[in-house]
């Protein structure tokens, strides 16, 4: 299994136990950023014990297959800028997953999402060998629906009420990407 993959700027690592304070740096720098984007946190969300066990459950569900997480940090830096998970891997005739991620407030605006999104999913595809990547979005979210089309992802439909964020059941926008070396 590919641990990290380096792109022109971007060094993309699958998480190990020594990232859980830079893993919480992130979680607490950008708290107030992220909220409108997740569901409501708990206080012990951002405690560096949260922070080790996720960090526990990550690594399992990479082993069991059923998920691939990577952070982003920028080549040369050990400070975290985003996130980026492959989830609920179906294998089967689905051979699915679905896409989340989350970018630091000040690496907006930079390309760097789409610079480590393109190099995840070409990984996904070729060496995971996954034939759909499904990734949902509030209306609302500008920056990620214009992320994903220029990733390619196609809009599916709209889900009414669809996932309970920061408090209130959100509708959200179905998109996915389809494999291009599958027949």
């Amino acid at each position: 299994m590919t641990e990290r993959i380096a792109t022109r700027r971007l060094l993309l690592s699958q998480p190990i136990a020594a990232d859980g304070p830079a893993l919480l740096r992130y979680r607490l720098s950008n708290r107030m950023h992220l909220s409108a984007w997740e569901p409501l946190r708990a206080a012990s969300f951002y405690t560096l014990e949260d922070v080790e066990l996720q960090l526990r459950q990550m690594r399992e569900h990479l082993a069991g297959g059923s998920a691939v997480h990577w952070l982003l940090a920028r080549q040369g830096s050990t400070e975290l800028i985003g996130l980026c998970s492959f989830t609920n891997i179906a294998r089967g005739p689905f051979q699915a997953c679905h896409l989340g991620f989350s970018l630091s407030e000040e690496s907006q605006g930079k390309g760097y999402m789409a610079e480590a999104l393109q190099a995840a999913i070409a990984h996904i595809f070729q060496s995971i060998g996954l034939h759909r990547i499904m990734a949902n979005y509030q209306p609302a979210n500008v920056r990620s629906a214009a992320l994903l089309q220029r990733l390619g992802f196609e809009r599916e439909g709209l889900a009414r009420r669809y996932l309970k964020i920061n408090g209130h059941w959100a509708d959200h926008v179905l998109t996915s990407l389809i494999n291009p070396h599958d027949d």
